[in-house]
């Protein structure tokens, strides 16, 4: 699939796309799109890997645009309708969400919704009702390598973990550290990352231009309680993304229990509501297992968000899969996600690859 993928991308979708063809083959069930925020104006991309899950305004605008010609955008209480009754929804029905609560949910992207009347289904985490605004956990542990000397090391002897960076290499212990620190309650992990920041020998003011400039404050930080309040306030729905946002499947059941339940306790409270819907942080196979679906549905959600690529049902309301949104990601081949398309033709080379595989065994 990675060989053909360039060709798919700027070749056979686009020529489907103008054909009309995916929209014709959409499939029938509502398509779920996961953003994680539009890039403010003048900030420049450190790299994929940090900014790669976040469009540019333009692409935003142009997606909407899109999906208002094409498909019917529809309110998270007309999905939320869908998933407790009977509720038809219109044909190529699509849901709109975005996963974090970065300060550029308030100030860049929710104007754009409103230019075109559109709505999204906020998720936020426990950090977002706190009157301080933070870096969410795992970037910053991402900047935190970047920010460190061409060689570094890092020993965590608290998990087991010695890291030891090359500049060929840098950046490579990020994930496997994103893992080890899941395992902790927020506070603990806090201690940790300070650790962490001591052994690579960042000064305290190392991030200060994130928390400072009015470009990149936008891009980093989490939106705060009065800013999350605005949110609210100004009609979007708001759901929850756990506590901290760990990799759940990486915590013990008290802490994946505490990260679900409390974060919808929590903002329930802060926000005079009943949280509804909720989204696994991460929200792939590897972060969510069936413990952390249960969870969900017994902590009072009324539906629960994956980030996988398939259709939602009315049958698997606490793993609804999503379409992940990324910034390299060209209109045609956004028609062909949301239309079911590519999951389809995924699925077929899977199929021709595992029929190839057993006839050359057999």
């Amino acid at each position: 699939m990675k060989l053909v993928s360039p060709l798919l991308k700027h070749v056979v979708y686009p020529g489907l796309s103008r054909a009309g063809y995916l929209r014709r083959a959409a499939e029938t069930g509502p398509a779920v799109l996961t953003y994680h925020g539009v890039l403010p104006a003048g900030y420049k991309m450190v790299d994929m890997r940090l900014d790669g899950n976040l469009v540019t305004a333009s692409s935003f605008r142009q997606q909407l645009r899109f999906l208002k010609n094409r498909y019917t955008v529809i309110s998270p209480e007309e999905f939320l309708l869908w998933c407790d009754t009977a509720h038809e929804l219109p044909r190529r029905s699509v849901l709109l969400t975005c996963d974090d609560g970065l300060r550029n949910c308030l100030f860049d992207m929710l104007p754009i919704l409103e230019e075109f009347e559109m709505e999204c289904l906020f998720f936020v985490t426990g950090a977002s009702l706190s009157h301080t605004a933070t870096i969410l956990w795992h970037e910053e542990l991402y900047l935190m390598l970047r920010a460190a000397q061409e060689e570094f090391s890092v020993q965590l002897p608290e998990i087991g973990e010695h890291i030891q960076e090359s500049p060929s290499a840098k950046n490579s212990g990020w994930g496997e550290l994103v893992k080890k620190l899941s395992q902790h309650k927020p506070e603990r992990r806090k201690g940790l990352l300070e650790t962490i920041k001591m052994e690579l020998r960042l000064d305290e003011q190392w991030d200060a231009n994130h928390r400072n400039d009015p470009v990149l404050s936008r891009r980093f930080l989490l939106l705060n309680l009065s800013e999350l309040k605005q949110l609210a306030a100004a009609g979007a729905c708001v759901g929850a993304h756990t506590l901290s946002h760990p990799m759940l499947s990486q915590s013990s059941p008290e802490v994946a229990w505490d990260e679900i339940a409390e974060s919808k306790r929590r903002l329930d409270q802060a926000l005079g509501q009943n949280t509804w819907a909720f989204a696994y942080p991460f929200g792939d196979p590897a972060s969510v297992t069936s413990r952390e679906v249960e969870m969900a549905e017994s902590a009072g959600f009324k539906a629960a968000f994956l980030n996988v690529d398939a259709f939602a049902s009315r049958s698997s309301k606490f793993s609804l899969p999503r379409v992940h949104v990324t910034a390299d990601m060209t209109l045609a081949e956004f028609e062909a996600h949301i239309s079911g398309f590519h999951r389809s033709l995924q699925e077929w080379f899977r199929s021709t690859s595992r029929s190839a595989a057993a006839r050359s065994t057999a």
